[in-house]
């Protein structure tokens, strides 16, 4: 996200905490207390009014133009720290840990799944959610479809779904390796593209023709646990990260899918990766603490 001075990372992880830092310098700003659970997985509404925590089994909303940000190196009040960390908004109706969370391109709804195998969504404007759908295994990820009319899903028993809002049905339902946890699902920004990687390291790509998903491609990405896969904003790039500690930089510009550069520096499992909005930058999270931030070429 892009404050009024600086460029502002944000991260969650496993100590309950969400931490607002500067890019540049690496300062963090701000801390809220995510006291409840961990932070599975965080993302930030499309105005940039909210940063939304996926923990367990609930989903919370934060303000991200609190007051109460300090300056690096100074310390806010018990008061302002209370206040920073009390969430604006609370989601709750999962029963386990919620493993993905997407924003509608407007604002006005999103979309959650997690590890009591169902995709939920809902309003702002409800605190139950207004729709469901089920798995037969945990869900590990969920991607609305660039037209906002279609849901793509993933989950511990491999499958790939595809849900049509509209029809309010399962439109397709992929298998690429039976029993092998799919981690992780990404749509290219034209909506063209739709990538599933899995535990064994494998990557799927399909292209929507019409109304069909028409397979193109299989990639050993990593040999071993794929754990996020993501198109680059300008659907030029796909990056991989994975429990073998590397990131992977993909060309997208054709069905080649050629692999352009390989990252390393994290000590730990890759969980997670992110492009900034004009796709210059990469941020990858691990396990080891740390979070990266790299240009993309």
């Amino acid at each position: 996200m892009t404050a009024a001075e600086s460029v502002i990372l944000v991260t969650g992880g496993y100590d309950h905490t969400i931490r607002f830092w500067e890019a540049l310098s690496g300062a963090c700003v701000r801390t809220i207390q995510h006291t409840e659970s961990q932070v599975n997985k965080l993302t930030i509404s499309p105005d940039k009014r909210f940063v939304i925590a996926a923990g367990n089994p609930h989903v919370r909303f934060y303000d991200i133009q609190t007051s109460s940000s300090s300056a690096p190196g100074s310390q806010p009040s018990a008061n302002a720290s209370a206040a920073s960390s009390t969430p604006v908004m609370s989601f709750d109706g999962h029963t386990g840990n919620v493993t993905g969370v997407q924003f509608s391109s407007d604002g006005r709804w999103f979309a959650t799944c997690g590890e009591d195998k169902t995709v939920k969504l809902w309003d702002l404007r409800s605190p139950t959610p207004t729709r469901e759908y089920e798995h037969h295994a945990p869900v590990t990820d969920v991607q609305i479809h660039p037209n906002q009319a279609e849901l793509v899903t993933c989950d511990q028993a491999g499958t790939v779904k595809v849900w049509d809002l509209f029809a309010n049905t399962c439109t397709h339902q992929l298998l690429p390796e039976e029993d092998v946890a799919m981690r992780s699902v990404a749509i290219s920004a034209d909506g063209a593209t739709l990538i599933a990687g899995n535990n064994k390291g494998n990557c799927y790509i399909w292209k929507w023709i019409k109304s069909e998903l028409r397979p193109i491609k299989q990639l050993l990405a990593h040999k071993k646990y794929l754990l996020k896969c993501i198109m680059s904003p300008d659907a030029t790039k796909f990056v991989t990260c994975s429990a073998d500690s590397t990131v992977k930089v993909w060309d997208a510009n054709d069905d080649a899918f050629t692999l352009t550069r390989t990252l390393v520096g994290h000590q730990r499992w890759v969980w997670d990766c992110s492009f900034s909005a004009d796709s210059a930058y990469l941020v990858t999270a691990s396990s080891d603490h740390s979070a990266r931030l790299k240009p993309r070429s």
